[in-house]
């Protein structure tokens, strides 16, 4: 038996992921234990979690990947404050007191958090390498090119290349401070959006808006070639030398200072988003015309943050040169773990690799369970009024009822998701066909902008009758957006014209919920193989509606992480506007608690970051 634990730390989304004998045992981010969005921090909770599910301690371990090279990343570093010197010094003090504490002494760090139990060898891939394993490995595919995209690893922003059989191979690079993804942050941060958590924001503000500064973005900005590769003006940005994403220049470019968090949003806003947006697709759309040109393979796999943009995602499938996609669920820094153990088992041992028809990702479902002896046990000592169902038909049932009424449910079942989306054990659940349930879900439960949309969950065997999209390709990661099929919409009435938020308030469809305002929408695709329990609430939901989706968003509030435990749910659930919460076959509503268990929506929200 051999174990290989994955770990990713210290910038974006910390994770740990382990497998044994090259299987998928676990995976989770830091995040969901210690409640802290996008934790940097050493995973100890997430390795602490992973080594429990599969029954060992770390001096069990057999190797132990690091997803990347810190000291190629600290010459990067070094590098672009000496080419910018002087400028850039408040940049370079904060950074360096942080890299000369903690980052530079990686092994003592690592030793550290497995409490010296380890004492074999630590294995360091470069960043990309693990994002092109995490994408590959994990795929359905024999073969595959792999591009992977996102802000900056040690010195590469973007790579291509392919994998075959047990091995990958990425043959070019594009490297900082030329980066689509620094490009799409640097817009993000502009609309007064945070970066690194905002950039889902700006992509769905962008239907909102006109494509009007697009041409401004590639005549001024940056210089894309017909391969797909480009070089940005840095004088436009601000990254490399200071504190902000974007200079004065830019400012000066786009009519004006970047706007406050939390200011109101102008046509501006939504404009440059929709510009941002038709730019990156067509970056995309070129590298993978020349990635396909050059490989002659038919499928790709990508990951890296950029590989989240689902919207471009779409596009590629629908128009791009491949026959078919596979997205590693978490395409960004959380999935480099993964990534860093998968790439240790099959490349580094040489093991070698058999595809599954669906993938080897276990339907990301890798993170902690809850049975019903723990859940009913937490819900005792805590005084929660609650019923138990005999079995899962008539839990089904009872929760479609109540969806149908159009009652808003905490659905929290099985292991949590890994990655960034709520996949149907961790989701608020809402009726797709209700006109008002977007702005109820957005205001008086996620406490989020009243522009964002929501996505369906819908039965795999249906979706094709509602969106434009292969029959034969599933997207049960909900990482693509697609066209509503065209007699499934439903046109404004009279001569609209409505524009930017206004635009929210017609009904544009019989599934208005999760249609959004470009007859778009991001699909998770459902089947029972690999949803089980949720695949069966869709069915009961079906017989009685005739309706095979429902609205599907993560189990949070803004600025909180995805909920893990059951006494998140519950408080989650408490600090809401929530009708009613199902864990596992235990079913909690709202108007049943005892009235000194409902805690206030503020007390709630004050714990978290709403930025």
């Amino acid at each position: 038996m051999t174990a290989i634990l994955g770990i990713s730390a210290f910038y974006h989304d910390s994770a740990a992921a382990i497998l044994i004998d090259g299987q998928v045992i676990a995976a989770a981010q830091e995040e969901r234990f210690t409640r802290k969005k996008h934790d940097q921090a050493f995973p100890a909770h997430a390795i602490e979690f992973c080594l429990s599910a599969a029954g060992m301690s770390a001096g069990d371990l057999d190797y132990v990947g690091f997803y990347d090279k810190p000291l190629l990343k600290f010459e990067r570093i070094l590098e672009t404050y000496l080419a910018c010197a002087p400028l850039g010094f408040r940049s370079f003090a904060k950074s360096m007191p942080l890299w000369l504490k903690q980052k530079l002494h990686l092994k003592r760090q690592l030793d550290r958090g497995l409490k010296k139990a380890y004492k074999k060898r630590y294995i360091f891939p470069e960043h990309h390498e693990s994002h092109a394993a995490s994408a590959f490995f994990p795929s359905p595919f024999e073969e595959a090119a792999i591009i992977t995209l996102d802000g900056v690893g040690e010195w590469a922003t973007a790579s291509y290349g392919a994998g075959r059989g047990n091995r990958i191979t990425l043959t070019h690079e594009l490297h900082f401070p030329h980066s689509l993804g620094l490009l799409y942050s640097a817009f993000t941060y502009f609309c007064g959006f945070k970066v690194n958590s905002g950039e889902y924001k700006l992509m769905g503000l962008a239907p909102y808006g006109e494509p009007k500064y697009a041409e401004a973005i590639t005549d001024k900005l940056i210089d894309i070639k017909d391969d797909g590769s480009f070089r940005m003006d840095m004088s436009f940005f601000n990254y490399c030398s200071g504190l902000t994403m974007t200079s004065r220049k830019f400012n000066t470019l786009f009519g004006g200072a970047p706007r406050r968090p939390e200011a109101q949003l102008t046509r501006r806003e939504m404009d440059l988003a929709a510009s941002v947006q038709k730019v990156t697709e067509e970056i995309l759309l070129r590298i993978a015309r020349h990635v396909h040109k050059r490989t002659g393979m038919e499928n790709l796999c990508l990951a890296g943050g950029v590989a989240l943009n689902c919207v471009a995602n779409g596009r590629l499938l629908r128009e791009g040169p491949f026959q078919r996609l596979w997205i590693q669920p978490a395409a960004g820094d959380a999935g480099g773990a993964l990534g860093a153990a998968m790439l240790i088992w099959h490349q580094l041992l040489d093991n070698p690799r058999t595809p599954l028809p669906d993938d080897h990702q276990a339907a990301s479902l890798l993170g902690p369970s809850f049975d019903r002896g723990e859940i009913e046990a937490f819900l005792t000592q805590t005084g929660a009024v609650y019923q138990t169902l005999d079995d899962d038909e008539a839990l089904c049932s009872n929760v479609a009822d109540l969806l149908a009424s159009e009652k808003i449910v905490g659905w929290f079942q099985g292991p949590m998701e890994f990655g960034p989306r709520a996949l149907g054990s961790r989701s608020i659940l809402g009726d797709a066909r209700s006109p008002s349930m977007q702005s109820v879900m957005n205001l008086k439960i996620k406490f989020r902008e009243s522009f964002r949309p929501f996505a369906p969950s819908v039965l795999a065997e249906r979706a094709g009758e509602f969106f434009q999209m292969p029959r034969d390709h599933a997207s049960p990661y909900m990482l693509l957006v697609a066209p509503l099929a065209d007699d499934k919409r439903i046109e404004p009435a009279g001569d609209d014209k409505t524009t930017g938020l206004e635009k929210r308030s017609a009904v544009r469809s019989e599934v208005p919920a999760v249609t959004h305002v470009d007859y778009s929408a991001r699909i998770q695709t459902v089947d029972e193989a690999r949803h089980g329990r949720y695949y069966k609430l869709l069915k009961a939901f079906e017989r009685k509606t005739g309706c095979p989706m429902v609205v599907n968003t993560s189990f949070n509030v803004r600025g909180e992480p995805i909920v893990c435990t059951p006494a998140d749910a519950y408080n989650c659930f408490m600090g809401t506007n929530m009708d009613v919460l199902v864990m596992e076959r235990c079913v909690l509503h709202k108007g049943d608690q005892p009235a000194g268990q409902i805690h206030v929506v503020d007390e709630y929200l004050a714990q978290f970051d709403l930025d």
